[in-house]
């Protein structure tokens, strides 16, 4: 069936097309409008990766004086020069805004989401909001980035403290902090690294969250340990420093081999439901890396992480970091986190939800005000995403397949997006100079970005109708929607599914006006409204006609997750995948896409890569790819007690600001310190975390 709607999505479709259509087809694309200035924006201050830090032995070490009397003075604990690797990583105090802190008290988050459990190596949640980032350590580190100079500009090290290129490029020697341990103790090798790689990422039956597959890498990679702390990854194409974006934050952060494997369906009598949900949110003290373990969680309540006794990154005086004690999670809205953060009964939140932003401006201009709000660049944007599978992703059904084959159609995405009035949908939002118009592809006023590579269909709802009418797309009940033709779907009215995420007001409020603006046009457009746990899982698994989306890394930095940019595997795109027969129908430009993404993770010529990215923005907009909707800022607010909060850093660029900000080298100044703290003086390890590490 799927071939005969396709031969009729081609041909047939076009039998009865107007004059009136042809002159629609033939508007021009104009540039899109500038985005309106806005004087709250703050800049960061640029440096190098080893302005930031370096790895190397001090001569002494330190932790919080109650850990040494109460734990190691014990015996309850190794002393920390035992803990720590041979060469920490060690963060410069001249970088830190403001030096080196003070150990003590707790970040308190407030977060929408729930935690599903803690194995994040084979697809579950931990509820958002930085827990994640908070617990896990990856191979490289990216949140920091938008900081590094434009000529330094590479994934700074992590897990993975150094590597070096083959002459040849196709060869990556990476070598891993050597000495670390998790925080129940227990060594960290190139074992957990494979482990993660091996058995979940080449394992096609384990979806790790982050999506990483084996074509994030590339197409041929392979990995293999040279011995406890060295790994060598093999590429087919030459120096493709892409893929060092991958191994950050969330596709590559290895696991616990030593307590994810013995569940582990490869190793045991388990299914891969069973592996799956092996750890629920009720299991405390799962080992990590990070800077802070759980060990309390209350269902529909809270989630309290304490500081890893483990750590394996210092100040320069030798201080074990974190320098906070605690973070904890009060489970609750997205929107009530913006208003405790707001109020002083939360301590961050990453500002973005424009419905709020007057109310947060206004209150935070208040001398007396807890928080204080600092705005980035516009890096938060939403697009309206088509299902583009001709093969099967997601078992469409009859009706399903046929608004593929719609979405398929070049004039039919530019119909539905010059139905769009853009403007409307982001004053609809947020009234004042915050939302720009955004035609889809590349973000305006980042790096890649070029208008006049940008092409943008206005609003022009006549020109729209004329478009559909052309495509033999017609109202043949006379119930004020289009019908299929009669060979598709047995010719009922065009209904489509916008799946929204209903954990977010501007999501909703997106979807519900592309929903009343698909009206004027007589397409039936129904909002689906999942969670974000709901809607994420349908998404992945393609079944969705249309998703309200918020764009991520790969059209703000281009060179994370740029594999991501365009189907460049069976498996990466977020809405156009292949069917579980692995083959994929590209259209036409979408191939010329690929072409360009695989020539730009190719070259390291900058000025080669600026043109190819140039056309790659001419394909996406000409061709309306995705239908753009609207582009923003996001603030940054966070309690005035915390020290250390980089200028200008943005909510979400490489990474969420949970990360950009370095947490662990955050503290609070003794005079300004909380008694809030849930379990003081309590480290990782028995029932509440009231114990040591094991």
């Amino acid at each position: 069936m799927r071939r005969k709607l396709y031969a009729l999505g081609g041909a047939g479709l076009l039998l009865g097309i107007s004059a009136t259509a042809v002159c629609a087809q033939s508007v021009e694309p104009m540039s899109p409008p500038p985005p309106p200035e806005f004087a709250a924006q703050s800049e960061p201050i640029f440096v190098g990766i080893s302005d930031i830090l370096e790895y190397r032995a001090l001569d002494s070490y330190s932790e919080p004086g109650w850990v040494t009397e109460n734990f190691v003075n014990a015996g309850r604990l190794p002393p920390v020069e035992e803990r720590l690797p041979a060469e920490p990583m060690v963060y410069k105090a001249a970088n830190m805004p403001d030096g080196i802190g003070v150990y003590g008290d707790v970040m308190r988050h407030v977060i929408g989401g729930r935690p599903e459990g803690w194995n994040y190596f084979a697809g579950q949640v931990q509820g958002w909001g930085g827990i994640d980032i908070g617990m896990y350590e990856c191979l490289t580190r990216t949140g920091p980035l938008f900081t590094i100079r434009a000529d330094e500009l590479e994934p700074m090290p992590n897990l993975a403290k150094s590597w070096e290129w083959s002459e040849d490029g196709r060869e990556l020697t990476m070598h891993l902090i050597e000495g670390a341990k998790w925080s129940d103790g227990h060594p960290f090798t190139s074992d957990d690294v494979m482990f993660y790689w091996t058995d979940h990422v080449l394992n096609p039956n384990v979806s790790p969250l982050g999506g990483a597959t084996p074509e994030s890498f590339g197409e041929g990679t392979t990995l293999e340990a040279l011995d406890d702390y060295t790994i060598k990854w093999t590429f087919a194409e030459p120096f493709p420093t892409q893929y060092l974006y991958q191994m950050a934050y969330g596709t590559f952060c290895p696991g616990p081999a030593h307590i994810l494997r013995p569940h582990h369906p490869d190793y045991s009598d388990n299914t891969y439901d069973q592996y799956v949900n092996a750890f629920p949110p009720e299991f405390m003290n799962f080992p990590v890396m990070g800077a802070w373990v759980p060990v309390e969680y209350r269902p529909d309540d809270i989630i309290v992480l304490r500081r890893n006794p483990y750590y394996w990154k210092v100040d320069e005086e030798g201080n074990q970091l974190p320098y906070l004690d605690e973070v904890y999670y009060r489970l609750s809205t997205w929107a009530d986190r913006d208003v405790q953060a707001v109020a002083g009964s939360g301590d961050f939140s990453n500002l973005e939800q424009p419905e709020s932003y007057v109310e947060a401006l206004r209150r935070s201009a208040d001398e007396s005000a807890p928080a204080r709000l600092q705005f980035g660049p516009r890096t938060i944007a939403y697009s309206l995403h088509m299902n583009l599978s001709a093969t099967g992703w997601g078992d469409p059904d009859e009706r399903q397949q046929a608004v593929r084959e719609l979405n398929r159609m070049t004039d039919f995405r530019k119909a539905v997006s010059i139905a769009l009035d853009r403007q409307r949908l982001g004053e609809a939002l947020v009234r004042g100079p915050f939302t720009a118009i955004y035609p889809g592809g590349l973000l305006a006023g980042t790096t890649y970005y070029d208008a006049d590579s940008t092409v943008y269909y206005g609003f022009n709802l006549d020109a729209a109708n004329a478009l559909l009418d052309g495509l033999g797309l017609e109202d043949t009940d006379g119930n004020g929607i289009r019908n299929f033709p009669a060979d598709m779907a047995n010719g009922q009215d065009i209904e489509i599914a916008i799946l929204t995420n209903t954990d977010y007001e501007t999501d909703r409020s997106l979807a519900e006006g592309v929903s009343a603006m698909m009206e004027n046009i007589g397409i039936r457009a129904i909002v689906q409204f999942q969670d974000g746990n709901a809607r994420e899982a349908a998404r992945q698994s393609g079944r969705f006609d249309w998703h309200i989306w918020r764009e991520v890394s790969e059209v703000v930095t281009v060179v994370q997750n740029t594999v991501q940019l365009a189907p460049t595997g069976p498996r990466l795109h977020n809405f156009h995948r292949a069917g579980s027969d692995g083959t994929m129908e590209l259209l036409d430009f979408e191939q010329e896409m690929v072409d360009i993404v695989n020539a730009f993770i190719r070259t390291p010529d900058l000025e080669e890569r600026a043109e190819l990215m140039k056309e790659y923005q001419r394909l996406f907009t000409e061709n309306v790819y995705s239908v753009g909707l609207t582009q923003y800022p996001g603030a940054l607010i966070i309690n005035k007690r915390f020290a250390n909060i980089p200028a200008g850093a943005p909510i979400f660029m490489y990474n969420w600001a949970e990360d950009n900000i370095i947490r662990e080298r955050v503290y609070v100044p003794a005079d300004a310190q909380s008694s809030n703290e849930l379990h003081p003086q309590t480290l990782p390890g028995e029932p509440g975390g009231s114990g040591p590490a094991s």
